[in-house]
């Protein structure tokens, strides 16, 4: 079969799965920005939405890779969801660049506990995920996933 032996860098099908995930993602997180106030001028969205980002990427390694599941079906909602949505959702830039305007407006403080809190919580998010993902896993029998 033609095509069969191309790489799935060079697959279109699969850039615009990735393009549709990151579309969404990155709207969801421009809509939360939009709807949620800073709280004493901090961007508590930012490090909201990489927190939930590092949860739903625990996830979904877990979920996505007991055994059961078809590969490529696997592999199309990793770029989906896990390289799409959540690389389009998360920001560590902005995550980033906010910490320095905090640190340039005189409250390096706050600005390292916002940057660290959001490491160690997205660290923890990830565990929790990875947690839940597991447990969410071993519901469904052997052929249903």
């Amino acid at each position: 079969m033609a095509g069969t032996d191309t790489p799935n860098y060079l697959k279109w099908r699969l850039w615009v799965l990735v393009g549709i995930g990151g579309t969404v993602g990155a709207a969801a997180r421009e809509a939360l920005t939009l709807l949620t106030p800073e709280v004493d001028q901090v961007p508590v969205t930012i490090a909201l939405v990489n927190i939930a980002g590092a949860f739903l990427l625990g996830f979904l390694y877990e979920a996505l890779t007991r055994p059961g599941t078809s590969a490529g079906r696997v592999s199309r909602l990793r770029l989906l969801l896990g390289t799409g949505f959540c690389g389009g959702f998360t920001t560590y830039s902005s995550l980033a660049a906010f910490t320095a305007v905090l640190v340039m407006s005189g409250r390096p403080g706050i600005a390292v506990a916002y940057i660290f809190g959001t490491v160690v919580l997205g660290a923890c998010a990830t565990w929790l995920g990875i947690l839940a993902g597991s447990r969410t896993a071993t519901a469904f029998p052997e052929g249903q996933r």
